[in-house]
């Protein structure tokens, strides 16, 4: 496999199958195919598995600690290439079976690109989070109520599962399409280039894979100081040591509870654990981020604060958490009755629910962004995706020179798709209607998600393939439901993780499909890869998640934890808020006319008109092609992982977007394209690689160094309410 230009057969062809139109894509992804390398190896099985058990278990051990480090597929893209250079050399050539249909061999020649793009597929099975395990933690650590083996089970493979479903329906819209680029492919392409391709050394520099061992090394090294060391470097809220008595500089100053003006991180972790790699996203896509974060960061949120809008000044400017309306911690447990339903009684003699105003317009954005999101996709790729069904029914596609060399090989025919798709949904029925007492939504509730999943795959799927960034449904799920089946936690939460994490999956996998179609992987390899993997991941993160919750006294109990313990579970945290607020109390007593926060209803008109806007604006001014590169949907729903995410996530995160999508990709295109994603993969693995021995070595045995540079952030006033009379441990009263 070479990244040679163009042969001549191929520019011949018409321009309809040359080479990507998109750029990006064009420099980076290979336009040849060797269809005779084995894929479905001894070696590449051995290594997959073994990725995928070992990636899924550290993913969810880190998963509940304060600062979660996600291992991506990309550590063990790189750790495996040595191992199965190892195994080629070693493992007998001996060939079984010989001359029968069962014929094979364990070591069919040199280790190759094939095969280790499938032990990459394997690897993102384990890579990425399997978000029903929230439900585990909800029920078992937050409400302390009961949740049997079995049932969790269920729930972790069939929302694993169900995606393949969509997957199959709408991989002729998201994966054969040029435009459909998926960017954070493109970091994994790269990457493969430079561990296989034979490169000379360019005069007066370094190879790719010189580079990103020297970057690797640099990481590693580098992140025993903010991992470990000096883990202020996570937040360097510079502003708050400046005035360590006022409140309200260290809102504005935190980098973790605040405005995070002047917050800089100098760690991988702060740039990448929300929101991504910044050098795998487009600039455009990152410059509409940032003009979001902005927008609703800089001017929404103290606006709303300082006018004292829904009481903000009663509660923290930035926080998650629950309240009272004198500004206390709301005490969950007390409005649950026996039945795990909502006690109407005790919920009136305790006042309504309140959140922080940052919390409130968070939901608000959400809203916007899901009818921005549909409308965003019918103006500007509604005719696309007409076109593509025409041509799909005439099998006459648009083909650019991958999805050319991609037709050689067998597809995965459709009814696979759809078998899984009708066993998986029964099984979840199964589940709902045996398990009610402890699950409690309802077979109509399974069928309604899948319907909610059916209808927003395909929107929200084109805006991650040509953005990186795709708009969730957890919040239009949760309002949903919590106006149908109103005071029922688990039912809500259930129909969340059907409804959003199923569409996800599909992405996931598509996404997953996109990166063999660029690397030339046999669809049906591909196929039965992503299959097991996604099995297997399953059932390994349920596996660590319920061990360990048998084994950490007080995991997630902040209120009993001691305060330097790193098994605090934000994430986890998050999602049990969101429980309380749309499935026990609902969405009628919070968001309705029985509730405070009715006008935040508004954004869903807000979030459709705003892409329209844009839309007259491209069509009235066609030559200002900057126009049409404002996509609404990314821009509002840019703060859409705020909370957890904080200030200084999106900060650090932006500007190195902006030197690397911006100033390097315009003004040094050739280093760009030579070590950009190249350095993304290196980053991540190094931090992966420090943070795993980090634990292994002192976290595990509680052996830390206390001093004041181990304080992450060093504002501890800046989560303070500046109301008169509300009365906070450690806040002054006014």
């Amino acid at each position: 496999m070479t990244g040679n230009p163009l042969s001549s057969e191929m520019e011949m062809e018409s321009p309809e199958s040359g080479n990507s139109t998109i750029k990006q894509v064009a420099l980076t992804v290979p336009t040849t195919d060797d269809s005779s390398i084995p894929v479905l190896t001894f070696r590449m099985w051995v290594l997959g598995l073994v990725s995928c058990v070992l990636l899924s278990f550290l993913n969810q051990f880190f998963w509940y600690r304060t600062e979660p480090i996600s291992i991506t597929a990309l550590s063990a893209q790189i750790a495996v290439v040595p191992l199965g250079h190892l195994m080629a050399s070693t493992i007998t050539k001996r060939v079984f079976f010989k001359g029968s249909r069962w014929e094979f061999t364990m070591n069919p020649g040199p280790f190759n690109v094939k095969e280790h793009v499938l032990i990459t597929i394997f690897a993102n099975a384990g890579a990425g989070t399997v978000y029903a395990t929230h439900i585990l933690s909800a029920i078992k650590l937050y409400y302390k109520r009961k949740l049997t083996f079995f049932p969790a089970l269920l729930i972790i493979l069939t929302t694993q599962i169900l995606g393949f479903g969509w997957a199959g329906m709408f991989r002729r819209y998201l994966v054969e399409p040029a435009e459909m680029w998926w960017p954070s492919n493109l970091v994994q392409v790269s990457l493969f280039r430079a561990l296989h391709e034979k490169e000379k050394r360019p005069r007066g520099g370094v190879t790719r894979t010189q580079f990103f061992l020297i970057a690797l090394t640099c990481s590693f090294a580098y992140y025993l100081l903010p991992g470990y060391i000096f883990p202020m470097l996570t937040s360097l809220s510079w502003v708050c040591w400046i005035f360590p008595k006022s409140i309200l500089a260290q809102q504005i100053g935190s980098g973790l509870e605040g405005l995070g003006i002047g917050a800089i991180g100098l760690d991988w972790s702060t740039v990448s654990s929300y929101l991504g790699s910044p050098l795998a996203s487009p600039w455009f896509a990152t410059a509409n981020v940032a003009v979001g974060f902005f927008i609703i960061m800089y001017i929404i949120v103290p606006i709303s604060y300082w006018l004292d809008v829904y009481k903000a000044k009663t509660f923290p400017l930035f926080s998650s958490g629950l309240f009272t309306s004198k500004g206390q911690k709301y005490n969950i447990s007390s409005i649950v009755n026996s039945k795990f339903h909502i006690d109407l009684d005790s919920y009136e003699r305790n006042g309504p629910l309140h959140l922080s105003t940052f919390f409130a317009f968070t939901y608000g954005v959400g809203f916007a962004a899901l009818t921005a999101t549909i409308v965003h996709v019918l103006l500007f790729h509604g005719s696309e995706i007409l076109e593509l069904s025409r041509s799909a029914l005439k099998d006459k596609k648009r083909m650019d020179v991958h999805t050319r060399l991609m037709k050689k090989y067998k597809q995965v025919p459709q009814w696979w798709f759809m078998f899984i798709l009708v066993v998986v949904m029964a099984a979840t029925i199964f589940a709902c209607e045996y398990y009610n007492d402890q699950l409690q939504l309802r077979w109509w509730g399974v069928l309604l998600a899948c319907l909610v999943a059916y209808v927003f795959t395909l929107p929200i799927g084109v805006i991650a393939a040509t953005t990186n960034q795709a708009p969730g449904l957890n919040i239009i799920t949760e309002y949903i439901l919590g106006y149908l089946y109103p005071g029922r936690p688990v039912a809500n939460i259930c129909f969340k993780v059907y409804g959003y994490i199923s569409m996800t999956q599909a992405l996931t996998f598509i996404q997953d499909f996109k990166l063999g179609h660029y690397m030339k992987i046999p669809p049906r390899a591909m196929f039965m890869v992503q299959m097991i993997g996604t099995v297997i991941a399953g059932l390994v993160y349920l596996g660590t998640g319920w061990w360990l919750m048998m084994t950490i006294p007080n995991l997630c109990d902040t209120a009993v934890l001691p305060d330097n313990s790193p098994w605090t579970c934000p994430m986890d945290r998050v999602f049990y808020d969101a429980s309380v607020i749309w499935g026990l109390i609902g969405p009628r007593r919070i968001f309705g006319d029985l509730g405070s926060y009715a006008a935040v209803n508004w954004f869903f008109l807000g979030g459709a008109i705003a892409p329209l806007l844009v839309w007259v604006a491209h069509k009235a001014f066609p030559n200002q092609k900057w126009i049409r590169l404002i996509n609404m949907p990314v821009l509002i729903s840019a703060t859409g992982m705020m909370p957890p995410a904080t200030a200084v996530n999106f900060t650090t995160w932006i500007i190195i977007g902006f030197l690397s999508g911006f100033v390097v990709y315009r003004y040094r295109q050739d280093l760009w394209q030579r070590h950009n994603y190249v350095l993304s993969g290196a980053l991540d693995a190094g931090l992966a690689f420090m943070g795993v021995l980090l634990f292994a070595c002192l976290g595990s045995k509680e052996i830390s160094i206390d001093w004041w540079g181990a304080n992450p952030d060093g504002c501890p006033l800046a989560s303070c309410p500046t109301a008169k009379g509300v009365v906070v441990d450690h806040c002054p009263v006014f």
